[in-house]
């Protein structure tokens, strides 16, 4: 399956068990770890849990099974590696704390602002 449209699977996944602040970050011109990340939040460890259940229910019926699953039994930060796409479901303290999508969209940012400032002194 394309990883687009796994995006897309999982985002719908996500969105019904009632994910919160869902963010798509593409990769595959910073990293080889994986073509997109997906992240989420969730309310608590049930709602994590639930939003991950309902994540790897959708995949499978698309004949796609999870190839690693970490943090399920503790459910502050769950994360769901479907190779190419890998989801990140936190409590909102958990995200804010480390901040992924500052992490790997950061780099691209700062040589925007970089290049902006450059075109701006000419």
């Amino acid at each position: 399956m394309l990883p687009e449209k796994m995006v897309e699977i999982i985002k719908e996944a996500i969105d019904d068990r009632k994910g919160r602040d869902i963010e798509v970050i593409p990769l595959a011109e910073k990293t080889i770890v994986a073509d997109y990340f997906i992240i989420a939040s969730g309310s608590s460890t049930t709602h994590l849990r639930g939003i991950a259940d309902a994540v790897m229910e959708k995949m499978e019926k698309e004949g796609v099974n999870v190839a690693h699953l970490e943090g399920y039994e503790t459910a502050s930060w769950i994360l769901l590696d479907y190779l190419d796409v890998v989801v990140h479901i936190f409590q909102q303290s958990e995200r804010e704390f480390y901040n992924l999508e500052k992490l790997w969209q950061g780099s691209a940012a700062g040589r925007k602002k970089s290049e902006e400032k450059k075109e701006d002194e000419s």
